[in-house]
Parts: structure tokens; sequence; C-alpha cells
């Protein structure tokens, strides 16, 4: 699911849509998996215990819950959060969008950008990801983590800020003689 168009100005182009990468997915799950593996161990160990029938049922139903509340709160929720988060490059700006319930965002126009950079670690090289650093006109710098390939979004951010503050990517030619 892409950025809404709807929401973009007449005749404004996106340059690049992403959202984070799946790599900002890794801990949430693997804590997740850890976290049923646990409950699983616990329900085995109970079952091999004799307990009545009453507190058996009750201590099922009471695991089952707690499965399902850290599945729900270890990976199903950061995943939404992954999903509704938005990196969006047009040729007027750079859109910040996250949240479900609360929504949160961030528009800087390119004219405004002063810095772009990017900076990624070997984990984030292995996985083609990084962190990429806007500098504004007068706003401390943002950082955007875990955008996918952030060595093109860089270039593509750059050449994007060089035609706005250019004002045209097209050079004019004199047509007139003498």
């Amino acid at each position: 699911m892409g950025y809404p168009r709807g929401l973009l100005a007449p005749d404004e182009a996106v340059v690049v849509d992403r959202h984070p990468h799946w790599k900002a997915l890794f801990w949430p799950i693997a804590v997740s998996l850890l976290a049923i593996a646990g409950v699983i161990l616990v329900w085995w160990w109970l079952a091999s215990t004799h307990w009545s029938d009453t507190a058996e049922n009750w201590i099922a139903i009471i695991l089952g819950v707690l499965g399902v509340v850290l599945v729900a709160w270890l990976a199903v929720a950061p995943w939404i959060r992954w999903r509704t988060t938005h990196f969006v490059i047009t040729d007027r700006r750079v859109i910040f969008r996250t949240g479900v319930f609360t929504k949160t965002g961030i528009d800087i126009p390119l004219q405004r950008i002063n810095t772009v950079q990017f900076r990624h670690g070997l984990v984030d090289r292995l996985f083609r990801t990084g962190t990429l650093i806007i500098e504004s006109a007068s706003d401390d710098p943002l950082e955007f983590d875990d955008i996918p390939d952030v060595e093109k979004v860089h270039a593509l951010l750059y050449d994007e800020v060089f035609d706005a503050l250019d004002g045209d990517d097209n050079p004019t030619t004199d047509t007139t003689t003498g």
C-alpha cells in the first residue's frame, strides 16, 4: 500500500515511496517468538504437574490470553507501526508519516533542505539499509532510520533538491543570434 495520492498537491509527483526496511521488524518478531516459546514451556511444565481440573483450566486460559497479548504487543503492533510509516520524496517536498490512531507527520519543502547525509554500519550495509539525515533551514537535523537502499534514496533526494534550487532541470537555450 503506497502513500495516498489524494494527499498530494495538484501536479505533485512521487519520486520515492518507502516503508522502513523489514530489518526494523527483526527484534520484535524474535522477542515475540521467544515469548511464545516461554508460554509453551510453562504450559508444558504445568501440564506435567498434577493440578485440579478447575486450576488447570484457569491456568490454560490465563496462559492463552498471555500468549495472545504478547504476540499482539510484541509482533502485531510493531508490524502495524511499520506498515503505516511512509517515507516519501516528491518533486516538491519530503514527507514522513507514521501512526494509526495518532498520526504524526513531517513535511520538508525541498527548497529548505541544506544538507542530505546518510549513515549505515556493517549490519545496515548487509541489509542495504541505513539512516538518512536531513538538515533543513532552521531545524535540527532529522534522522530517518531503516530507509531501504539509503544510498539511492540519498542520491535521488540530492538530485531533487538540486533541481528545486535550480528552478528547472532543463537548461534553456538561447535562440537569438548575434
